[in-house]
């Protein structure tokens, strides 16, 4: 049985990002936004170990423990899938 498709406008630049990343993953524009789709309302499933740890770092935080900028995350963020990434600590 085939899907049917619709057409859905974006804006060009839209269209050429999407574009764009369904190029680089090997995949369709339609492939790639059916994929983000599918996991866009999908439960996330944590280990009560994860979901303890996670509790603890944001108690930490809440007590004042120190915290990356955003500018810093965001600026790092940037470089991926660029030549001047690098791994956050070697940063």
């Amino acid at each position: 049985m085939t899907a049917k498709t619709l057409t859905i406008e974006v804006d060009e630049a839209t269209a050429c990002t999407l574009e764009s990343l369904a190029a680089e993953r090997g995949l369709s524009a339609a492939e790639l936004i059916a994929g983000m789709v599918a996991f866009e309302g999908a439960p996330v499933a944590l280990s009560p170990e994860e979901l303890e740890e996670l509790d603890r770092r944001w108690a930490a935080i809440k007590a004042g423990a120190p915290t990356i900028p955003h500018e810093d995350v965001a600026r790092w963020l940037r470089t991926w899938g660029t030549p001047e990434f690098k791994p956050w600590r070697s940063r």
